[in-house]
């Protein structure tokens, strides 16, 4: 089977390195593809966002399963289209993938199908004063979100009445999130812990995998701006209990699959539920993502032992009840190691060093890098995923993820000291 893979980053790699352990598949091919990426599958110069070049690409080269990273390519209707042409591709249809791409149609789908999420209220760019008058006496803190698609930095929990006119600034005046924050949703904080959980769904069926607890805040103790993910662990088990997966699945998984598919937005794909577990153990949806989370795949699919395409195609055909998902018994954790001045203006072209350094079964996933003039250099404000692993515990995986990180270089490397500390 020749497999296409798209996107760039960390998510990609992951997933291209599991493919590629399957017998099914003779071929990978990745577009964009990265340094790390491109050394196990071959490399295609078109941008994740081209769907039309990237259908071409599929027609002429026989591919037989596509596989849909980023959330941007789902925004424009990438499974549409190939599903128009006759193509198999995992992902949801653009309809569904709204779920992710407005979060006002999220919380909305949600209230209306009684799926437990945080009282909210919903505000447009020309009701600046309005929105101002009506959190005067919030009961802070408070969470403001970009109804659009802002990578994953679209959120800010304001915790004064200054901070909230700073964020309603910044997105209805400075436009930092551009046309993403032109309406915003404002809700109420949640407090409990936090944990990620996938579902591969058919439309009706679905599997689970294992929970997975990301880190999303650029410093230690989870301070300063929200990033895309600065690093997470697998298995949540502490967070998400045998009892608590169970109510995940019947108040959140099965009620969004039957919901979409009655209100005619079939979900096919990955349906990421980012929740917030209360002191009594009840989930509460912060949000959806209509593909894998990015650093939570770097854990989740080096825990997976069966076949990763089978499971693909079975979620594009129709038939994921009948794929046999096995798993092993280790933990995983993985920290990003980061550009200088990220998740703001950041810098790039820093050559990396100490990757040849690596032993054989220690893991890094690229996120964003390139060859250049044979050195491999950093792309992006998220370099590389130092992943480690532990047959015991999670403490010792933690351990052998930071003697990674520390044997990797890149001028100003930046990254966070106390992942996966939650999970102890």
């Amino acid at each position: 089977m020749k497999v296409l893979v798209i996107g760039s980053g960390g998510r990609e790699h992951a997933i291209v390195w599991k493919l590629k352990q399957s017998p099914k598949v003779t071929e990978i091919y990745c577009a964009p593809g990265n340094a790390g990426i491109n050394e196990i599958a071959i490399g295609v110069d078109i941008k994740a966002d081209d769907i039309n070049t990237l259908l071409k690409f599929v027609k002429d080269n026989n591919i037989e399963l596509t596989v849909v990273g980023p959330e941007v390519p789902l925004e424009k209707g990438i499974v549409d289209l190939f599903t128009d042409n006759g193509l198999l591709i995992f992902g949801p249809q653009k309809s569904a993938a709204k779920l992710e791409h407005s979060k006002i149609f999220a919380k909305d789908f949600m209230k209306r199908n009684n799926i437990p999420t945080a009282a909210y209220e919903t505000f447009s760019f020309n009701e600046k004063e309005k929105v101002l008058s009506c959190l005067e006496e919030a009961k802070l803190p408070i969470v403001i979100k970009a109804d659009g698609l802002a990578a994953g930095k679209g959120v800010i929990i304001c915790n004064t009445f200054e901070e909230i006119k700073e964020a309603v600034n910044e997105l209805f005046t400075d436009k930092v999130f551009g046309s993403a924050g032109e309406n915003i949703v404002v809700e109420e904080y949640l407090e409990g812990t936090e944990a990620s959980v996938f579902a591969v769904c058919d439309g009706t069926d679905y599997i689970v995998l294992p929970a997975s607890q990301d880190h999303k805040k650029i410093g230690d103790g989870e301070t300063g701006k929200n990033t895309g993910g600065m690093g997470a662990y697998a298995p949540a088990d502490k967070a998400v209990t045998p009892d608590i997966m169970e109510k995940i699945k019947s108040r959140v998984i099965e009620p969004v699959l039957k919901y979409m598919k009655s209100e005619g937005n079939e979900f096919k794909g990955c349906l990421y539920c980012g929740l917030m577990i209360n002191k009594n153990g009840d989930p509460y949806v912060i949000e959806f993502n209509t593909r894998f989370g990015d650093p939570e795949t770097q854990v989740v699919m080096p825990k997976i032992t069966s076949d990763l395409a089978e499971m693909f195609t079975a979620s594009a055909e129709g038939r994921i009840k009948n794929y046999n998902l096995e798993l092993n018994s280790n933990y995983y954790c993985t920290v990003v190691l980061a550009s200088n001045g990220y998740p703001d203006k950041f810098e790039t072209g820093k050559e990396i060093t100490g990757l040849d350094k690596l032993t054989g079964n220690e893991i890094v996933f690229h996120a964003g890098t390139k060859v250049t003039g044979g050195k491999i250099v950093s792309t992006g404000g998220r370099v590389l995923n130092a992943v480690g692993t532990s047959q015991k515990d999670l403490k010792e995986a933690i351990g052998n993820t930071y003697t990674i990180a520390e044997k990797i270089n890149f001028e100003n490397k930046y990254y966070r000291n106390d992942i996966g500390q939650k999970g102890l």
